[in-house]
């Protein structure tokens, strides 16, 4: 009665529990479980239910397409353009908890994973070299996979004819690198460390889910970009930063994105619908 009187409002205590080690262990696999139903786990279960109706649909797979940047609201630039750039924003989302989850744990947010800009050069430099290793390869691999009948038609682009488009594709190609390497590549590497996966586990899972999401383009894609994760996965335990991967990811995108653009249409070697 008294507290009511004098107008002051007990507040309650805090509580803090202290977790074992194995409370811990199941605290930081249930983040990591929901971080990834919010991104790249999904995702992939996304992706596997678009390949079985490319397989069940009528037709070969190389008949059929996966149209990476499409319109939105064709026929109307502006609101697509809002669209797009939305599309983008939002899908940096789960790397802003990623960061948010790091600090909370005591680290330097995504610092703690290579991701910032104290050495930009050398990131740059390594990115660029492991992009050219992986980008005629990897067309390589996709030209002879689709001609075998394993892969979708990919059509990295197929927005309208607009001063933004390029522009757009940038920005896109940057959002996939980001989010995929601090997500599949840095971030889970560290919970799968931290839960006691020895080195082999965590790069099988880190690679077989990075395969998985891109299982929409067929077997080639999966394989592919399982490939593509083994690379990964080894030159981030080589150099412990996730930059240079970032930037090689996004150069690959931005080639594909870009090239598809140009030169679609106008040469024969490359598919198109």
């Amino acid at each position: 009665m008294a507290g009511r009187e004098s107008g002051v409002r007990a507040e309650p205590e805090p509580v803090f529990v202290q977790l074992g080690e194995e409370g811990r262990r199941d605290l930081l696999r249930t983040e990591t479980l929901l971080v990834l139903a919010l991104s790249l786990g999904a995702s992939g279960v996304s992706a596997l239910i678009s390949f079985i109706g490319s397989l069940t649909k009528p037709g070969g797979l190389k008949d059929q397409a996966a149209t990476l940047n499409g319109s939105y609201a064709p026929g109307r630039p502006w609101l697509d353009l809002a669209w797009q750039l939305f599309g983008i924003a939002s899908a940096l989302v789960p790397v802003l908890l990623v960061a948010h989850l790091l600090t909370r744990e005591g680290a330097p947010g995504l610092r703690v994973l290579g991701f910032d800009l104290t050495r930009p050069l050398q990131d740059l430099g390594r990115g660029v070299l492991v992009a050219a290793g992986i980008g005629s390869a990897g067309l390589a691999f996709y030209l002879g996979s689709r001609a075998a009948g394993f892969n979708l038609t990919v059509v990295p682009e197929a927005l309208p004819d607009v001063w933004w488009k390029f522009p757009v594709l940038i920005l896109s190609a940057i959002q996939n690198s980001v989010v995929e390497e601090v997500i599949v590549l840095a971030y889970l590497l560290r919970r799968l460390d931290q839960l006691g996966w020895s080195p082999m586990a965590s790069l099988a899972a880190s690679a077989v889910l990075r395969g998985s999401y891109h299982l929409y383009q067929g077997i080639g894609g999966f394989i592919g970009n399982m490939v593509m994760g083994v690379v990964f996965v080894l030159a981030y335990r080589r150099w412990g930063r996730v930059g240079p991967l970032v930037v090689a990811h996004a150069l690959l995108d931005i080639v594909a994105f870009g090239g598809y653009a140009l030169l679609a249409g106008k040469v024969g070697w490359l598919p198109t619908p």
